[in-house]
């Protein structure tokens, strides 16, 4: 194995920061680290008029500023309730082996957001043989 250099280290770290920087448009809550964890609005991006991130409490009061590269802010994430199968069809990939079912997510703050639950053969099987017995035991209770 070769061995890496503290240059190549640097590099990757500053790649590794970079990326993980987190840019939030007008509307968007941001948790800011400088602020010990505060959430705000985002009110003002960095601009030639303004040279940081403009954040106000949610709900009105105080105003602060975040750096302009954003590496204090990070997303604000909203849990889930549950997740729901759309009304499409499941495609089948034959040459990864895998199902994709698409869903709907269902946020706390009611919001929904879509996405594809992907499944591979064993678990497309285990969920038949789940759901054929559920069906079975639907019938019986009829």
């Amino acid at each position: 194995m070769a061995e890496q250099t503290s240059e190549q280290h640097g590099e990757q770290s500053a790649q590794l920061s970079a990326a993980n920087t987190f840019h939030p448009r007008l509307g968007d809550l941001a948790l800011d680290l400088a602020k010990g964890g505060q959430i705000g609005v985002v009110v003002a991006l960095p601009s030639d008029n303004a040279k940081s991130y403009h954040l106000r409490l949610p709900g009105g009061g105080g105003d602060w500023r975040a750096q302009p590269d954003g590496t204090t802010l990070r997303p604000v994430t909203v849990g889930i309730t549950h997740v729901s199968p759309q009304r499409r069809d499941v495609a089948y990939d034959r040459q990864v082996q895998r199902a994709s079912l698409p869903i709907t997510v269902h946020h706390e703050d009611g919001g929904t957001s879509e996405s594809v639950l992907i499944l591979d053969p064993a678990q497309v099987e285990r969920l038949h043989l789940q759901f054929a017995q559920l069906l079975a035991r639907r019938d019986q209770g009829r």
